[in-house]
């Protein structure tokens, strides 16, 4: 299946299968990616394609074109408050430090990995894209099924003698499990990254279901839907549903989607039975559970999470009013909005005072939005070049879809439900440190472009 006549096409294979394996101590040395093993194996292969052959870029591709004028203008609108990014400093750290670090952490994801996906796809047939990249997402789902089997009988159900299984899981590269819970993270460190890396593969996972036949072309959905359920991430919940109705949507005439939704829910609720005869009080409370989970309105005043969450985005949307047009410049924005924390996110609230807000905790706090984010350090510029990539991007999908046929077809599918995903699960998280919106872009210029070859 692999080609090890080029090395860089077995590293780009390698950092998929292993860009969700990220609880190990890495490399202190690449900040933010230090503990992402897909980094890696990603950065690697950059530089060995870099020495060996011609880096093509795609010059002339519109996607690129826009995404090149979103990083332009997240350097210009640092540049333009200059004065004001000298003068901060906060958590041991200067404004120009904190400028640094996180534009050369965008750059990696938006360009070096970027153009290493992008290199590697130009040389592949889209067959040989579609099933290759698919199979090597199914392993890694096989692999974090097996983790989280043994981490749900352990953490969920307290059956204790499910974690000696972790002493021979431990041995897998990049793979240490540090706490067990009620809620799992299988392969990843915490549940928030397992349920990004549960978006990212989900489009190609459902995607079996359209070019394979027999019943187990539905085994790599349920499992994302398995996965995603005892992950207790209130974001995947939301979002791996909404990507579910929009590859329906995409996919099955309404008499097909009525027809299998009657199969499904008796199926469903075969399954449920068995379960239920198992331990169905367990069941019953985690359901309740996981629709309280969803009431962001009534848990504000009592689940710290959501108090931190929108807490943390209130203060964004301050900093963009004060600063409407050109933003407070990349990465700059917790030196402004920690003046406006509101009282009702703090109240009762050890996050602010332990972490947040002390100066002795060198990390900072995130954002929870990578679009209010983006208003308050770029302004109105930044987010409307950001958000016209969006919308640009899913148009050209949606062209794909209607006038292409077969592997081009099923991965304008697989495109859509995963940029969407991603670009909802942008409400809840605050980096572009996502492999798989910068995979996507790279399919879809690939897709695109007839004269890929010819750019460089």
């Amino acid at each position: 299946m692999f080609s090890l006549n080029k090395p860089y096409h077995f590293l780009f294979f390698l950092g998929l299968f292993f860009f969700p394996f990220n609880s190990f101590d890495g490399v202190k040395a690449l900040g933010e990616f230090k503990n992402e093993s897909g980094a890696y194996f990603f950065l690697l292969g950059f530089l060995l394609l870099f020495f060996q052959k011609k880096i093509s870029i795609p010059l002339y591709n519109s996607v690129f074109k826009i995404i090149l004028v979103f990083l332009g203008w997240c350097f210009l609108s640092t540049l333009l408050n200059l004065e004001n990014v000298e003068n901060s400093y906060f958590k041991h750290t200067t404004g120009i430090n904190r400028f640094i670090r996180q534009y050369v952490s965008l750059l990696l994801s938006s360009i070096v990995f970027f153009l290493f996906y992008y290199n590697v796809l130009i040389r592949m047939e889209l067959k040989e894209i579609l099933y290759k990249i698919r199979t090597v997402f199914l392993y890694s789902l096989f692999m974090a099924s097996i983790v989280g089997f043994f981490e749900i009988l352990a953490g969920y159900y307290g059956i204790s003698l499910a974690r000696y299984a972790f002493y021979i899981l431990d041995y897998f590269p990049f793979f240490e499990k540090k706490y067990i819970g009620d809620r799992i993270s299988s392969i990843a460190d915490e549940p928030p990254f397992f349920a990004v890396y549960l978006i990212t593969i989900s489009g190609w996972m459902f995607s079996y279901i359209i070019t394979n036949k027999g019943i187990l072309k539905y085994l790599p959905t349920l499992l994302i839907l398995v996965l995603t359920f005892y992950s207790g991430s209130r974001t995947a919940l939301i979002v791996i549903f909404v990507q579910v109705i929009i590859f329906l949507l995409t996919t099955v005439s309404k008499e097909k989607i009525i027809r299998n939704a009657i199969r499904t829910a008796v199926a469903f609720s075969f399954l449920t039975l068995c379960i239920f005869i198992f331990n169905g009080e367990k069941i019953i409370n985690a359901f309740e559970e996981k629709i309280d989970s969803l009431d962001f309105k009534s848990n504000l005043t009592k689940n710290i999470s959501n108090q931190s969450r929108f807490g943390m985005q209130y203060a964004a949307i301050q900093v963009f009013l004060e600063n409407p047009i050109i933003g407070v410049g990349y990465g700059q924005q917790t030196y402004y909005s920690r003046f406006h924390y509101p009282a009702w996110a703090m109240r009762n609230n050890y996050e602010f005072e332990e972490a947040y807000k002390n100066p002795a905790v060198r990390a900072f706090p995130p954002s929870y939005n990578m679009y209010t984010r983006i208003l308050s350090e770029t302004g109105l510029i930044g987010i409307s070049i950001f958000i016209f990539l969006i919308y640009f991007s899913i148009k050209r999908i949606r062209f794909l879809i209607k006038n292409k046929s077969d592997e081009k077809k099923v991965l304008a599918i697989i495109l859509l439900v995963g940029l969407s995903g991603l670009f909802i699960n942008l409400l809840q998280i605050d980096t572009f440190r996502l492999y798989g919106l910068w995979l996507y872009l790279a399919i879809l210029i690939v897709l695109t472009n007839k004269q890929q070859n010819a750019y460089e």
